[in-house]
C-alpha cells in the first residue's frame, strides 16, 4: 500500500496553489504521494510549506503552537534560520518536490511507518519525536495530551496502565513518556525500564497526587526528568514539556 505524506501549506498565492495541486496529483501516482493537510486529516501534517512572504506565515511561525521539529520548507525572502530547505520565487515546484523525495520516498532515506487498525499506512519523518502517555484517568490524558501538543510532541500514544505500556514498549521507540505513578501496577517498574533500555526513554516524566519530597526525591532517584503535581500547575506543565 502507498504512503500518504501531509503537507500543510501556509500563504502562496492562488495560481502558486493551483501549481502545487497538479504537482501533488501527479506524484499520486508513486508509491509515496503527497496530499494538503487539513485540521479534518488523519494525521498531524509531516512536513510544512511556507510562503514566508505571507502574512499568515508570519502568524504560522510565531505560533507557540508550530511543532518544533516539523521540517520546513520555505519559500521567499526572510525564511527563519529552522528552514530545512529555502526556495526563491518564481517557484521550481518539481525541485521542492524532490527535497520532499529525500525525507519520504524510498531513496535510502530511513522512515518510520505504522499501520493503525484499519490497515491505513502513517509516515513518522525524521526528527519528529514520540511520547508515550500512560494515565489511568481519561481527563488527565486529555490534559496532558493537548499540552504535550503545545510543546510540539504530536505523536503520542495514550495507555491506561503499566501492562498496556509494556507492550507498546516492546514495538516502539519512545523519546519521552509521561508516567503516573499513583496507579496500582508498579509504575515505578515501569519506569526503571524506561531509563535503562537500549536506547532509554530520553525524557521520563511522572505525576503524582502526593506532593511529599519523598515523592519528588524518588522520582530524582529514578532517573526522571521532572515530577508534575496534580491537580497539574499549567505554567509548570509547560516549562517541562518545554524542557523535554
Amino acid at each position: 500500500m502507498g504512503s500518504t505524506v501531509f503537507v500543510k501549506v501556509v500563504g502562496f498565492r492562488d495560481v502558486e496553489r493551483h501549481a502545487l495541486n497538479t504537482l501533488f496529483r501527479v506524484a499520486a501516482e508513486h508509491s509515496t504521494c503527497y496530499a494538503l493537510w487539513t485540521p479534518e486529516s488523519p494525521v498531524m501534517p509531516h512536513i510544512a510549506l511556507i510562503d514566508v512572504e505571507s502574512y499568515e506565515a508570519g502568524m504560522a511561525l510565531a505560533s507557540p503552537g508550530l511543532n518544533p521539529n516539523l521540517k520546513l520548507i520555505c519559500v521567499g525572502n526572510g525564511a527563519p534560520e529552522r528552514a530545512w530547505r529555502v526556495f526563491a520565487r518564481p517557484i521550481n515546484w518539481s525541485a521542492i518536490l524532490h527535497a520532499m523525495d529525500q525525507l519520504f520516498a524510498q531513496q535510502g532515506v530511513d522512515i518510520n511507518i505504522d499501520s493503525d487498525d484499519d490497515g491505513a499506512t502513517t509516515i513518522i519523518p525524521p526528527g519528529v519525536r514520540q511520547a508515550l502517555l500512560v494515565e489511568p484517568v481519561r481527563d488527565d490524558r486529555l490534559y496532558l495530551r493537548a499540552r504535550l501538543a503545545l510543546a510540539g510532541l504530536i505523536d503520542v500514544d495514550e495507555v491506561e496502565s503499566c501492562a498496556q505500556a509494556q507492550e507498546k514498549l516492546r514495538s516502539r521507540h519512545y523519546d519521552v513518556a509521561v508516567v503516573s505513578v499513583d496507579m496500582l501496577d508498579d509504575p515505578w517498574g515501569l519506569v526503571q525500564r524506561m531509563v535503562s533500555m537500549h536506547p532509554p526513554v530520553e525524557s521520563v516524566v511522572v505525576t503524582s497526587s502526593n506532593r511529599s519530597w519523598a515523592m519528588h526525591e524518588r522520582a530524582e532517584q529514578a532517573g526522571c526528568r521532572a515530577l508534575l503535581d496534580k491537580p497539574f500547575d499549567p505554567s509548570l506543565v509547560y516549562r517541562v514539556f518545554q524542557m523535554v
